[in-house]
């Protein structure tokens, strides 16, 4: 989670697409639309895994066009062949 929060803040798109699976996977992100996003923070809260499943609950801080946001979410991931994958996630209110 935070390595895909890092390529978030760095506009890594191409590692955020290439960590997320492809069953789940959109074609692309579009990083570098206008307004873009400063990312400000993440706090992991929870995070665990079973076996090849893994989940992480989090808050990530983010401003846009000077405003501040927070994104809550229950991610999902997937390991295969060694590698975890974010799969999807349930954004909390």
């Amino acid at each position: 989670m935070r390595s895909r929060y890092s390529a978030y803040v760095m506009g890594l798109e191409d590692y955020l697409l290439a960590s997320w699976h492809a069953s789940t996977r959109p074609e692309r992100l579009d990083l570098q639309e206008e307004p873009k996003v400063k990312w400000l923070g993440l706090t992991v809260h929870h995070a665990a895994s079973d076996g090849d499943h893994g989940t992480v609950s989090f808050l990530a801080r983010y401003k846009v066009g000077g405003r501040a946001y927070k994104l809550a979410e229950h991610s999902r991931f997937v390991r295969e062949e060694g590698r975890w994958f974010y799969l999807d996630g349930d954004i909390a209110e």
